[in-house]
């Protein structure tokens, strides 16, 4: 398993004592069922994992009727998953619990029992659909996972010890000595090509093969695009128009969607529905016009303008470079060697959008337009944050890509 920064978070909630179950939010294949079992294992003495997209009815329906006999229901678990578990010593994980919506409900009395700690996954599809019917448990924390973001992705390529001289630079306001500096380079390019998403960094670590990374990609985004087929209702047609629209949106100079090159006649407010169906999968990073880049960027947020972002720049590097011109490893090669004629930028801008997402923040963008070119601006992103020498005083600073 590559190292997640998930884990931490992990032990964090378990040090606070119980009290809550922990949900880990996020998009499917982004590694959330893998750090949950790697935290069972090594956390606590044993663990019992329950897999709802594998449990048959029988299961379910046995689950339902125990809920009032809770010694029943862990020697049933127990024998039906051929596990011990050991009170205050052992883990539950409910594994794509928006699967089975009454196990989820039912966190609130197993978390008040007291005797094991549970961890729920979901991959938010059709989460909300499923949760219509059911008591949200207030003692649930959450989460979100995404894919690995760049400190991440040095790990899992076994550069730990780069990880750490980077950050101690940004930290310190120091330059990384040049040969570190062309070392991250180069890294922050295999990155952008191969992504965060698990299954494309183990393909591609142990011989640095990119066609291994691309195949594994291309099987992630089949799944999606599958989900969207499955459970994008009546609004599937309009989320796979803008998932495939993402590289020939980003592509161009002027980035924000275009609604009427989306769908012929189409306007903003047909594609809200569509949007709030992607961003619940996870599978876009959506960012927003701040018609006032001052405090309270949402204030000022016009939801009808955005940039839609892949929300992971690998998946979006395999959408991009298809099999049409030059072959994809002498695409991939290009951008290693960055060299003129590969729309490098593209990736650029969508991997610090990711960036900024797993540090938390919201993304908005700035724009005036006008007549007078020289009068013409934009800003990709906005972050607020406090003035360095001033902890009274708090303003909006454009960032491209200063992250950690």
């Amino acid at each position: 398993m590559f190292r997640r920064k998930a884990y931490n978070r992990l032990l964090a909630w378990k040090r606070n004592g119980g009290g809550t179950a922990m949900l880990i939010e996020g998009a499917r294949r982004v590694g959330k069922s893998t750090v949950a079992e790697e935290f069972a294992r090594n956390e606590y003495d044993s663990y019992a994992l329950v897999d709802f997209t594998r449990m048959d009815a029988e299961f379910r329906q046995t689950f339902l009727d125990m809920r009032n006999d809770l010694d029943g229901l862990f020697l049933y678990l127990c024998a039906a998953l051929g596990v011990t578990l050991t009170p205050h010593r052992s883990l539950v994980i409910f594994d794509e619990v928006q699967m089975f919506p009454q196990a989820r409900e039912f966190i609130k009395h197993l978390v008040a029992d007291g005797r094991f700690d549970y961890i729920e996954t979901s991959s938010l599809i059709s989460i909300n659909a499923n949760v219509r019917d059911i008591l949200i448990p207030s003692e649930e924390e959450s989460m979100r996972m995404g894919p690995m973001d760049f400190e991440e992705f040095l790990w899992a390529m076994g550069e730990e010890a780069l990880a750490r001289m980077i950050r101690y630079a940004f930290e310190s306001g120091v330059s990384l000595p040049d040969s570190l500096h062309r070392k991250a380079s180069r890294l922050w390019r295999e990155y952008m090509l191969v992504g965060g998403m698990p299954q494309s960094a183990a393909a591609y670590a142990p011989a640095r093969d990119m066609a291994a990374a691309d195949r594994a990609k291309r099987l992630v985004l089949k799944l999606y695009r599958e989900d969207i087929g499955k459970y994008g209702g009546l609004a599937a047609k309009r989320v796979r128009a803008v998932f495939n629209a993402i590289p020939g949106q980003l592509a161009k100079h002027e980035k924000k969607l275009v609604y009427s090159q989306v769908e012929k006649g189409s306007r903003s407010r047909d594609f809200m529905t569509a949007f709030a169906w992607m961003r619940e999968a996870a599978t876009v990073n959506l960012c927003i016009l701040a018609e006032d880049p001052s405090l309270g960027l949402a204030l000022s947020a016009d939801d009808t303008v955005v940039k839609c972002y892949m929300a992971d720049t690998g998946l979006l590097s395999t959408m991009a470079f298809s099999s049409d011109g030059p072959s994809l490893p002498d695409v991939y090669r290009q951008v290693l060697l960055g060299a003129d004629g590969v729309n490098e930028g593209m990736l650029a801008e969508n991997a610090v959008a990711q960036q900024l997402v797993a540090v938390g923040h919201d993304l908005y963008f700035y724009a005036k337009s006008s007549n007078i070119r020289e009068e013409r601006m934009e800003i990709d992103f906005l972050i607020v944050r406090p003035y360095p020498g001033r902890s009274d005083e708090t303003a909006n600073q454009p960032h491209r890509g200063q992250v950690r």
